[in-house]
């Protein structure tokens, strides 16, 4: 599985998304290094930094690319880490001033143009959003997560509803997985009910799995 494409650092492109928003393959996902069979669902992803793709993965190869030392090359393993910041609030005024249109939104560092990429779901797939870095050190610098962010293979995920918000640092390979979702089941104006359900149900397992700094560790 392919992830952000060429020319639009971050942004998956119709091959990053297949898994996610088209029919089923006919044959078994395959490990991308190695070729060995790999679960539909479950497997590790690696973030292939020169092409800003994402890279299906058995776990003998991502475990190859998660040992300390292995971040300056080819590949990045994505860390299967979920923290959380309850802590931080974040009002109508400061995500006025994301400039993001909708309740979702997740971000990343990109390490090869080293800066920081804004981007939530729409129904033509990952939308990228101008983020100033003076913006985002007022708006999100102050969280503990901030300083915790891992270049290109986590990020920020935000959604704001009903008045509050909430702030959470995941595998960047989930926010795609989202984005897919939101692609296929998004109708009309809003979404509707079952994008509605499926966001809903998608935070509700991220909370699940999330922990704040302080009691968190690297699986």
């Amino acid at each position: 599985m392919s992830g952000p494409t060429p020319g639009t650092p971050g942004t998956p492109g119709t091959r990053g998304l297949r898994r996610f928003t088209g029919p089923r393959p006919p044959r078994p996902e395959r490990c991308e290094l190695c070729g060995v069979s790999v679960p539909e669902e479950g497997h590790r992803h690696l973030v292939e930094t020169e092409r800003r793709a994402l890279v299906c993965a058995c776990t003998a190869c991502a475990l190859l690319f998660d040992r300390p030392g292995a971040a300056t090359g080819r590949f990045r393993a994505v860390p299967g880490r979920y923290l959380t910041d309850p802590g931080h609030h974040l009002d109508d005024t400061a995500w006025e001033r994301l400039q993001i249109p909708v309740g979702v939104a997740f971000f990343f560092r990109n390490a090869a143009l080293d800066r920081l990429v804004a981007l939530y779901p729409s129904p033509a797939g990952a939308t990228e959003s101008e983020l100033s870095p003076d913006t985002w050190q007022e708006v999100l610098g102050t969280s503990r997560l901030a300083g915790l962010l891992e270049p290109d293979v986590e990020a920020l995920l935000l959604r704001r509803s009903e008045g509050r918000a909430e702030i959470h640092l995941v595998p960047i390979d989930i926010c795609y997985e989202l984005v897919g979702r939101m692609r296929l089941l998004w109708h009309g104006f809003d979404g509707g009910a079952e994008a509605r359900a499926a966001l809903r149900s998608f935070f509700e397992e991220v909370g699940r799995r999330s922990r704040v700094p302080a009691e968190a560790h690297r699986p």
